[in-house]
C-alpha cells in the first residue's frame, strides 16, 4: 500500500513538472485604416489632429483641398 501511494505521488509531481513545448510566437495580423489607404492612393497626404473630442485625420489632396479622411471615403464609395 505504501509502495503504491509513493509511486501514485511520483506520477503526479512528475506530470506537474513536465515542460510545455514552446510554440513559435505568433504575428499578430494588422489591417491598414482604409479611408487612411485610399487618401494615400489619391496622392494626398494625412494631418492628425487632436480635439477635445479625440484624433480627426484629415487628408490633404494635390488640389490643395482638406477633407476628413472618412468623409472622402464615404464620399466616392457609396
Amino acid at each position: 500500500m505504501r509502495k503504491l501511494f509513493f509511486l501514485s505521488m511520483m506520477v503526479i509531481l512528475a506530470g506537474c513538472s513536465m515542460n510545455e513545448p514552446k510554440t513559435e510566437d505568433q504575428q499578430k495580423i494588422g489591417m491598414a485604416n482604409p479611408a487612411s489607404v485610399y487618401c494615400e492612393q489619391l496622392g494626398g497626404t494625412l494631418d492628425f489632429v487632436t480635439s477635445s473630442t479625440g484624433d480627426i485625420a484629415y487628408c490633404t489632396l494635390p488640389s490643395g483641398d482638406k477633407i476628413e479622411e472618412w468623409n472622402l471615403y464615404r464620399k466616392d464609395h457609396q
